[in-house]
């Protein structure tokens, strides 16, 4: 496996969404990553759906979606034999992954003194739910419960009065982006000292982290935002806006951008109303209604062609379907072909990294419940003796 992270071994431990999706970033970057799974049922998304998929419709799309570049294995990790087998493992590993409960690797056996005793070396990221410590650190973490803790739910929806989740498990998706990202960092350090550390990161601080200027309103300017719907909470016009079939986006982030926009729509720029974004934000419900007034007459296609001409920040709103049978999307390297072992030839979300000079690599597909169990034993046979 070609990549940054070629001869990296990580052994994931994790299962659902944020430890998995950290090790499939891992794996993308050209990691070996190992996912250790129990032998009854293995990761529990592989029950999650629907969507099933395959002749018995027992092949969950959610595990697919988390799973690729890895080989798995699975062991009990409560019986003396997993327990030994793991040792194995951990001596052989760069990168071990872990979103159990707070305590529960202590329980296995496997604290982190545990752990550096095996491998001085080993990188251990630890995801939780609200943080490893703290008054609420054992609390477990779903995606839903983490946006609703964290203040996401407060800011996303059609008004306050309605707060709604992200649609996809934010929570979980950052928590997993910032672990890879802290496993890198770390990798590099222990280039220098040549010992590993913990890296630690939750659902919490993951959400909280991308507040952005939302907690500068409250930290700074002590204003609680709120939901502000298909509208930015600072900027105007940005935003959804309907159109006579339909609804497009438009974003004026500068003076420039609305000063060719108005004419557009047949709006004065200079109106003392809409002269300033200070202006047009105290005025944006007027301001919505003027430009919808205009946008009205005609079809979504004809605004987005004049918005294009002008150079105005615009666009559709696409469906699932439509994003990944655009052009757009598939000239980014954002749809990838795997052999699936019982699905045969299907398509997955690619990785969001490109590097200059590497080509487009083979990517293997999300696998079935301890296909690997011998080729990572005889893997790891192979370096133990290299080691003798």
């Amino acid at each position: 496996m070609h990549g940054p992270l070629g001869d990296i071994v990580v052994l994931d431990l994790s299962r659902a969404l944020a430890g998995p999706h950290a090790a499939q970033m891992l794996g993308d970057l050209g990691a070996k990553v190992i996912k250790v799974e129990h032998p009854q049922g293995g990761d529990e998304s592989r029950g999650w759906g629907p969507p099933f998929v395959g002749p018995d419709r027992d092949i969950s799309t959610y595990f697919l979606s988390a799973n690729r570049n890895k080989l798995s294995i699975t062991v009990d990790l409560k019986s003396p034999d997993g327990k030994k087998l793991l040792e194995r493992l951990v001596r052989q590993s760069d990168v071990l992954i872990e979103n159990f409960r707070t305590g529960v690797l202590d329980r296995l056996g496997f604290p982190v003194d545990r752990l550096h005793e095996l491998n001085p070396r080993l990188v251990v990221l630890s995801i939780t739910g609200f943080g490893h410590d703290g008054p609420e650190g054992g609390r477990p973490g779903y995606d839903q419960i983490a946006q609703g803790e964290a203040g996401l739910m407060s800011l996303t929806g059609p008004s306050p009065d309605e707060p709604y989740r992200v649609g996809a498990s934010i929570a979980d998706l950052l928590a997993g982006m910032n672990g890879a990202y802290g496993v890198v960092a770390a990798l590099y350090e222990r280039e220098r000292t040549g010992k590993g550390r913990v890296v630690r990161t939750s659902l919490l601080a993951s959400v909280v982290g991308v507040h952005a200027y939302h907690g500068t309103a409250w930290t700074v300017g002590g204003v609680v935002p709120k939901a502000q719907g298909n509208h930015h909470a600072s900027i105007a016009p940005y935003g959804a806006f309907r159109c006579a079939d339909g609804m497009i986006q438009i974003a004026c982030g500068n003076e420039t951008q609305w000063r060719r926009l108005a004419p557009i729509l047949g709006i004065d720029p200079s109106d003392p109303r809409y002269a300033t974004n200070q202006q047009r934000f105290a005025h944006r419900d007027e301001l919505i209604a003027d430009m919808e007034k205009a946008l009205g007459t005609a079809d979504r296609a004809h605004w987005l062609g004049l918005l294009a001409e002008a150079g105005i920040p615009a666009g559709a709103i696409r469906s699932i379907d439509e994003v990944y049978n655009w052009e757009q999307t598939r000239s980014q390297g954002l749809v990838v072909e795997v052999d699936h072992p019982v699905l045969g030839r299907i398509e997955l979300p690619g990785p969001t990294l490109r590097f200059d000079g590497l080509p487009p690599r083979e990517h293997t597909p999300p696998p079935l419940l301890g296909e690997h169990n011998d080729a990572v034993l005889e893997w790891l046979a192979e370096r133990e003796e290299r080691e003798r």
